[in-house]
């Protein structure tokens, strides 16, 4: 999926603009105990408490691309065969209405997530979106639909306790100071099908997860079955030790500070264009830039064999999860210095009577601990 197509279906989470007819879910206690099971029709709940749960799922299709929203890709075979694929379009198939379906779902779910023994709301709906035609100038034809997206949305929702209140409590007509029990943003998530070209793709699913760090590898595992992907956070520490690795003594302050650059500059160009489609590299594009840095061929070649070995044959990688854009920083076991990318040209590296240096200009006003200092001559 693109970010048009994410967007897409975003848009209609709301109570006016989707075709979603129940809420379905349950609550599970820190001992994996169903609670309580939700089932709901949406058109007679208060419009406020509609909003909140769409609102909730909707957060599930929210982040950046390759990041917090991550590509699940099921093999043929599982897409003939397997017991998840099975579930997964069954829980579509009959638009969440099969009771024992829901509870095979919920309870392969419970068994394996890990929520660090907290409270969670599993929630989930379905939605069928009559989707609209868009002419070659890329405008909606609102009357030109072609075909019928049918899916689903499930989110994981943490439960935590409230800062304890004085709330009034009209059938007893009295005051009590308690603590509530607070439905927080989701922690992860999926849809499924994806909306590949503005239709269903049964061999994708889009999974969610709200920290780009902490993928909820147990609960990809039980819902999809599938190899994890690698984080954002795995992605890039693989990326820089993979240069290390393969460049040796060859990896200065340069090559990495040219790396970071060129990144930084496709990903601000790429933000500045709008496209859709999600911005990535292959192994080549790293090779030529360390090409232009004069990193010899050998090592080039090194780096290429590592990339492979780390990622896979071909990997396409997406840049902002391999460098942090905001800062550019350089440590030494006594110091570390941080400056703003596109003043990363200001650090030098000088050898000085057998020591190593990072030498920064002190052309303008000097600070330290926020009081300006002046420089002896």
């Amino acid at each position: 999926m693109n970010q048009k197509e994410v967007s897409e279906l975003r848009r209609r989470w709301r109570v006016d603009k989707n075709a979603v007819s129940r809420i379905y879910g349950c609550y599970v206690n820190s001992n994996k105990e169903i609670v309580s099971n939700l089932d709901e029709s949406l058109g007679t709940m208060p419009e406020e408490e509609a909003e909140k749960y769409l609102g909730l799922l909707k957060k599930s299709l929210s982040g950046a691309l390759g990041k917090n929203l991550i590509d699940i890709v099921f093999s043929t075979q599982q897409v003939m065969e397997s017991e998840e694929h099975k579930l997964l379009s069954a829980l579509r198939s009959s638009a969440l209405k099969d009771g024992q379906t829901r509870e095979t779902f919920y309870r392969k779910v419970i068994d394996r997530l890990d929520m660090g023994g907290n409270n969670y709301l599993l929630l989930m709906a379905c939605d069928s979106y009559d989707v609209p035609h868009r002419g070659k100038d890329g405008e909606v034809q609102a009357d030109g639909s072609e075909t019928v997206f049918n899916y689903i949305l499930c989110c994981v929702c943490p439960v935590k306790m409230s800062r304890p209140e004085l709330n009034y409590f009209p059938g007893d007509n009295e005051f009590h100071y308690t603590a509530g029990q607070v439905v927080s943003a989701p922690e992860l998530g999926f849809l499924f099908p994806s909306f590949d070209d503005r239709a269903a793709n049964i061999y994708n699913a889009l999974f969610y997860s709200q920290k780009s760090d902490e993928l909820h590898q147990e609960f990809i595992d039980a819902v999809f079955h599938t190899e994890p992907p690698m984080s954002a956070a795995e992605q890039r520490e693989t990326f820089q030790s993979t240069l290390s690795d393969a460049l040796e003594d060859t990896y200065s302050v340069e090559v990495a500070r040219s790396i970071h650059e060129r990144l930084t500059d496709q990903i601000a160009q790429h933000k500045e264009s709008k496209s859709p489609e999600p911005l990535t590299i292959t192994a080549s594009n790293i090779t030529a830039i360390l090409q232009d840095c004069g990193v010899s061929q050998d090592k080039v070649g090194a780096f290429r064999e590592k990339y492979g070995e780390q990622f896979g044959e071909g990997a396409v990688l997406s840049p902002a999860n391999l460098i942090d854009t905001g800062k550019f920083e350089i440590k030494t076991s006594q110091a570390a210095v941080s400056v703003s990318p596109d003043q990363s040209y200001l650090v030098e590296t000088r050898v000085i009577d057998g020591k190593k240096y990072l030498l920064i200009p002190a052309e303008e006003r000097v600070e330290v601990n926020g009081q300006a200092v002046s420089f002896e001559a």
